[in-house]
Formats: C-alpha cells, sequence, structure tokens
C-alpha cells in the first residue's frame, strides 16, 4: 500500500522524519495541536517504549498501567530530551502523576502541563477552557520566540480539519466494508497522524483515500465488530480480531475515531473555535458531558456501523476505562448488543489466548 511503510517507519522512530528540537511530544488526544502547529512545532504523541521496562520501576508503582510506564521508560532512556517541550494534558492520576515524575526527573524538553476541565457541559467551564488555551499559547510562543498570528493558528485550523475530513472518509469506507487496508493498517495510518510532520502527512494521506477510493472492494461478509476503549497501540490485537473472523466496523478510542470526529470551527475567532471543539468532541471516561452521555454516544456509533458486537479494550490498572465498563456493557445490554471486554497490557499475553476469546465470541455472535 502507498506510504504505509513510511507511515509505519515513523511510528517506530518519529526522530528519524521529525527532529527533536522541533518537536512538542503530549500524552493525550486532548492536546489543541493547532496551538503547537501554528508556533512551527511538531505535535508526537509519546507511545513509550514496549515490553518490560529495568528505569520507570524505580519511579512508578506496579499498578500504573503499561501505557505510562512506557512513556517514563522512554524519557529515562534518553530518548526525549532533545524536544522542545512536552505537554500533559490533564487526564487520569496516573498521567497527573507522570507528569510529577516527569518535572523532577527527566533533563531536557521544556514542561508544561495543560489542566483542562473535567465537567465540559456547562458555560463557566468554556471561560475556564479559554483562559488555559490562552495561557498554553502564550507559553508555546514563549518558547518558540515568535508571536502566534490569527492567521497562523487559522492556517493550522485548515490543516487539522483537512487531515480530519480525509481520516473520516477513510472510515466511512471500513464501515461500508469496503476499504483494502488491514485492521492493523488502518491504525498505522491514524497513529501516523499523531506523529509525523503533518504538512508531509496529508500530503501521503490525500495520495491514499484517492488510491483507496480507486481501489475499493468488497471484503467477505464476516460479524460485525465495534471497538472501544482508550488508547491501543498494539497492533497483535487487530490480528488477532482478524484471525479470529470478524471484521472491525468502528471504533471509539482516543487513538481511533475520537482524535479525528470532530472538525474545528472555522467561521468564529480561532482560539474560541479551539475551545468550542473541546467541548464538542465525543469523551473519554475521564472527561464528562453528561450522565449518559458517553454511552448513548457509543451506542449509537454501535447502531450506525450496523455492529453485532462490541470490543472492549482496557488496558491494566486504567481505572477511569475499568470504573466505566460496568454501565457500558448495561448500556449495551439493554440494547441487545454483546459484550467482549479484553484487558491489555505491555507486553501482550499470548496471542494465541487473545484470538480464543475472540474466536468464542464471534461464534457467540453467529449462533445468535
Amino acid at each position: 500500500m502507498i506510504h504505509l511503510k513510511k507511515m509505519e517507519k515513523a511510528i517506530a522512530s518519529p526522530f528519524d522524519f521529525v527532529p527533536e528540537e522541533r518537536a512538542v511530544g503530549y500524552v493525550c488526544s486532548y492536546l489543541p495541536e493547532e496551538i503547537v502547529l501554528a508556533a512551527g512545532y511538531t505535535p508526537v504523541r509519546l507511545f513509550g517504549v514496549g515490553g518490560d521496562g529495568t528505569k520507570a520501576p524505580s519511579h512508578l508503582q506496579t499498578y500504573a498501567c503499561s501505557l505510562v510506564r512506557g512513556i517514563l521508560e522512554e524519557a529515562l532512556s534518553g530518548r526525549t530530551e532533545k524536544m522542545a517541550a512536552v505537554v500533559f494534558p490533564d487526564a487520569c492520576d496516573t498521567i497527573r502523576r507522570l507528569s510529577d515524575i516527569w518535572r523532577m526527573n527527566i533533563r531536557g524538553p521544556h514542561h508544561l502541563d495543560l489542566v483542562l476541565p473535567v465537567k465540559l457541559n456547562t458555560k463557566s467551564a468554556e471561560i475556564y477552557t479559554a483562559h488555559i488555551l490562552k495561557r498554553f499559547l502564550d507559553e508555546i510562543s514563549s518558547l518558540a520566540g515568535v508571536p502566534i498570528s490569527q492567521n497562523s493558528l487559522k492556517e493550522a485550523i485548515a490543516l487539522m480539519n483537512e487531515i480530519r475530513e480525509i481520516l473520516a472518509h477513510i472510515d466511512h469506507l471500513r464501515a461500508r466494508g469496503v476499504l483494502g487496508l488491514s485492521t492493523r493498517d488502518y491504525y498505522t495510518v491514524l497513529r501516523a497522524a499523531m506523529v509525523m510532520d503533518r504538512y508531509e502527512y496529508v500530503q501521503m494521506l490525500r495520495e491514499m483515500h484517492d488510491h483507496l477510493r480507486e481501489t475499493e472492494r468488497e471484503k467477505p461478509k464476516k460479524p460485525r465488530l465495534f471497538i472501544a476503549g482508550g488508547m491501543c497501540k498494539l497492533p497483535e490485537i487487530f490480528d488477532a480480531i482478524e484471525e479470529a473472523g470478524g471484521s472491525v466496523v468502528g471504533d471509539d478510542l482516543c487513538s481511533g475515531t475520537r482524535y479525528f470526529s470532530t472538525p474545528c470551527r472555522t467561521d468564529i475567532d480561532p482560539l474560541k473555535a479551539l475551545v468550542k471543539r473541546i467541548h464538542a468532541r465525543p469523551v473519554c471516561p475521564a472527561k464528562h458531558q453528561g450522565l449518559m452521555n458517553r454511552f448513548d454516544h457509543i451506542s449509537r456509533r454501535v447502531e450506525e456501523t450496523h455492529a453485532q458486537g462490541v470490543i472492549i479494550l482496557v488496558y491494566k490498572f486504567c481505572d477511569p476505562h475499568a470504573f466505566d465498563f460496568p454501565d457500558l456493557k448495561k448500556n449495551l445490554a439493554q440494547r441487545g448488543v454483546p459484550v467482549l471486554l479484553l484487558e491489555i497490557e505491555d507486553p501482550l499475553p499470548s496471542q494465541g489466548q487473545i484470538r480464543t476469546r475472540c474466536e468464542a465470541f464471534i461464534e457467540m455472535i453467529d449462533k445468535g
């Protein structure tokens, strides 16, 4: 597939493609990338090193999720020290503690916290978010040594909106069952959007999208599955689902559709538009827009994609998603949607075990 190999390499070694001194690392999709881009930097999401590290355990408890442990391991190994900055959007307790540990132990990147509100459905929360984003813009501008103009913000918004629009089109092909990409490759394209130079990426994405539209093909009919959860950087899981006989047609992941699902408005002040996007996008369990908002959104997406079952991916020790699971499962069960919970960790347990559980789940769907 056109450009896919380069995207894979960029995910594995982002600083081979982005100069470290122009990179701003981040750990959560709530980062307003447009502000970073408008200052002349490239946002690079930190996915962390895989496997069992030797440095992070001396700073983090064993019940911290493997994603955060991997990010800290990467930093303690000196792989991020030349970045211009690293940003910690306020999310879960573990990321808050990662920010504290990073500030005290990691030399190099300028350290920034982005403390966004948890409750996003009030006017006061919008006012607060606007204040936080203005302060963040001033900090990034000071770091860059240049003022961030309205025009540069508008250009960055236009760039990110185009990326989101193309990714949404590709996702629509997936939902229709005519996308000429495996599930693993689909998420490679999405993760590359979070680490590559965005101007280079959008050009590659345009060409890839054109190729995919020209080569649409009906795939064999398989049980249609929807994936929900946080961030998944373990492509072996997607291989196991497909090998078990399932077809992933949609998701609610922060490394999936939550990353691109909400465009930024272009008819109002650009900073205000960024605030509106943060408050309008689908939430994760660390944010709040109403008691049933997230459950209803996922149920609606399951219906729109005609999914026959939902696989929920939860990192071991991820409290927000673990706390959310019982009510999410109950909500889906009331709508007659079967649910499979997969607790994951890096490194993964036996891929065969995951495939076996997926096979049993898919067989249950077939019989139903």
